[in-house]
């Protein structure tokens, strides 16, 4: 009866903002009725009288807010007829655990000059910002039209499903969200059809007191819902598991699967990347990153070639670029989770995820400003529970900072995540981790060790390479990354691919006499995000891009992500562009004690086979070309030759970086 009354005023409130529109202006939404997150709705409007490019129509949730608390809007004017004043998208809607309403407005002339913000209204009176396409952002001043309120069946339906390793190398992480506070379980098996073993779930919330600063705690915050967190232990090694989450009052999950990790594999799969942030399908009062909804599109395939070897997703910072914006939390969730529901989804902060005016650590030299919208890192630990117990109280009544430093062993891989956001410095509690971990680590069972944080050590983004912030980063780690024979140094922050040469101290050493002991560094923040010019040119230069010096040896400007594959004896990790899907960049860095006996690897497996298409040549630079060459002859069997023969004729060679582009490629 509760549920008919409820559904009986959301109803009658539909049709009462539809009557409350000044112009004969029809807004329809259907259906009315959603199944599940993510299906499609189609709005159809008509009547809008001498429609102007600015009209917009506002996406609202909770049907009760204010007209100036839109999650998003689209431009009518993106609409094909739009100029006839009627016309219907379609856009998909996530379940955020509430209902939905539409918005038609009359848009605002205003004069768009260069500056960011203009002034102008109908009154004159009103400061008006711009957004990325040079629109103003919607005055709410004039609403034509409202649409009935869409809802979704059930609201505790488990969403925003998320894997995690854990401390135990026999188990996995699940997390999920439900708006309810429900008993939930996971279901989980080695048959898809008898899943044999249930486990109950714990939960936890956050509320809108948590958030430090705006615009999280004012217009941003929606609420987050329930989040889910079980363990699934006992896994057998490399063993595939299929499971759901939900509740029998809540609702199942479809069934998803993994493939358990696997502490003696002989071999790494992982995919890393930062800064990949969401892709909407509206516009909303910051920036997002339309391109990672590609990036998302390449992972699920690389995931699904991998088959039924474990494999390892890194995503080291600048998570979904919420910035106070709940709802971006949400959508992103929903995107990765092709990806994040069927392999562990491992991440560090970024400074979107937290850099608010009140942060712990703040030191004079340091760049920390108001990055994260004021969620001073709360969605972030909670959102996510990585395995070890980092732990910084944020010095108010806000849950404490979590997920800050933790390691993994992967395979044949250690990975070890870390914070720059916070105190990092010599005899710091985070230092002191890394410090003991890289120490200890057991070469003999993971004989590569990988560097993960979110700013760079190296990278030839001017502002970066200027800032202190990296001197620091550099003066800090490096001695310790280079007496612990650290094997890759993965950073994000600036948003493009750089690798750079084994190198100590902004200089190169060449790799015969770095004996594989120098770490390679690389920038990896090609995900998704768009925002900041790739490498603007110094005031003093008239360069069109700041200059490439001889320590960086390969850099593109194109979105991405890393696909790494390790044996026992070497590391393969190649750069995948989103425009096409295909390798553009490789380096292949042997075992550190095959380096130092002369040892070199008989033969490589490639992260792929060979009939997925994508070929990894290898070898010196004076034989790549006669290498493709008869790869484009179609000569299977003659590849294969030249491979081998490549091979055989460098035993002795050490770190051998292998480049799919033209060499001036690497010089724009």
């Amino acid at each position: 009866m509760g549920s008919q009354v409820f559904h009986f005023l959301l109803v009658f409130f539909g049709y009462f903002l539809h009557g409350a529109s000044s112009e004969s202006v029809i807004l329809d939404a259907r259906p009315t009725i959603l199944q599940h997150s993510g299906e499609n709705i189609t709005l159809a409007w008509k009547g809008v009288n001498l429609p102007t490019k600015y009209d917009w129509l506002g996406i609202y949730t909770p049907p009760t807010s204010p007209d100036d608390q839109h999650i998003g809007y689209i431009l009518l004017s993106s609409c094909s007829t739009w100029t006839t004043g009627a016309c219907s998208l379609q856009i998909p809607l996530v379940n955020m655990r509430a209902p939905y309403s539409f918005r038609i407005f009359r848009g605002v002339f205003v004069n768009v000059s260069a500056s960011t913000n203009v002034t102008g209204s109908n009154n004159g009176a009103t400061t008006i910002s711009l957004d990325r396409e040079g629109n103003p952002l919607p005055d709410v001043t004039k609403r034509l039209a409202a649409s009935p309120v869409v809802q979704f069946s059930n609201y505790n339906e488990p969403t925003q499903i998320h894997l995690a390793l854990s401390s135990d190398e026999t188990a996995v992480r699940v997390m999920f969200v439900t708006r309810d506070p429900l008993r939930s379980q996971v279901r989980f098996g080695e048959d898809g059809d008898e899943l044999g073993n249930t486990v109950d779930a714990t939960s936890v919330t956050y509320s809108q007191i948590d958030m430090c600063d705006e615009p999280a705690s004012s217009y941003g915050w929606r609420s987050p819902g329930y989040i889910h967190n079980v363990v699934m232990g006992g896994l057998n090694p490399g063993s595939r598991y299929f499971y759901r989450v939900g509740s029998n009052v809540g609702g199942w999950s479809s069934t998803y699967s993994f493939i358990a990790p696997h502490p003696r594999a002989d071999e790494t799969n992982a995919l890393i990347f930062g800064d990949m942030g969401t892709s909407i399908p509206y516009s909303t009062y910051q920036y997002t990153q339309s391109e990672s909804k590609n990036t998302v599109k390449w992972l699920t395939r690389d995931l699904e070639q991998i088959g039924d070897k474990p494999s390892f997703v890194a995503h080291i910072g600048d998570i979904s670029y919420a910035r106070g914006l709940s709802w971006l939390w949400d959508n992103f969730f929903t995107q990765i989770e092709p990806v994040a529901a069927r392999s562990p989804y491992h991440v560090c902060m970024g400074n979107h995820e937290y850099d608010w005016p009140g942060q712990p650590f703040k030191p004079d030299w340091s760049p920390y400003q108001t990055d994260g919208g004021g969620e001073c890192g709360v969605p972030y630990s909670l959102r996510f529970i990585m395995p070890g117990n980092s732990s910084l109280p944020t010095g108010t009544t806000s849950p404490a900072t979590k997920n800050l430093y933790y390691s993994i062993d992967v395979g044949v891989v250690h990975f070890l995540f870390y914070s720059t956001e916070t105190d990092f410095q010599v005899g710091s509690p985070q230092y002191t981790f890394i410090a003991n971990d890289l120490r200890t680590v057991d070469r003999n069972k993971t004989p590569f060790v990988v560097f993960l944080g979110h700013r760079p050590l190296y990278t030839t983004d001017y502002r970066a390479l200027l800032d202190t912030m990296t001197q620091k980063l550099v003066q800090t780690f490096e001695p310790l990354l280079i007496d612990t024979n650290v094997t890759v140094a993965f950073c994000g922050h600036v948003h493009k691919y750089e690798r750079m040469c084994p190198l100590k101290n902004y200089t190169c050493i060449e790799p015969s006499k770095a004996n594989g002991e120098l770490p390679i560094h690389m920038v990896v923040g090609m995900g998704g995000a768009d925002h900041q010019p790739i490498d603007d040119p110094l005031p003093s230069q008239s360069q069109p891009i700041f200059p490439q010096p001889s320590w960086s040896v390969f850099r593109t400007f194109e979105w991405g992500y890393i696909r790494l594959h390790a044996t026992r004896h070497l590391m393969t990790i190649s750069y995948v562009g989103n425009h096409d899907g295909k390798v553009h960049d490789v380096v292949e860095i042997p075992v550190l004690d095959d380096i130092k006996s002369g040892a070199y690897v008989e033969s490589r497996e490639s992260f792929f086979d060979t009939a997925s298409g994508v070929q990894i040549p290898c070898g010196r630079s004076e034989n790549i070309v006669a290498f493709l060459f008869v790869l484009a002859l179609g000569c299977g069997c003659g590849a294969a030759a030249t491979l081998f023969f490549m091979r055989r004729q460098q035993r002795k060679q050490i770190w051998q970086p292998v480049n799919r582009e033209e060499a001036s490629s690497s010089q724009l």
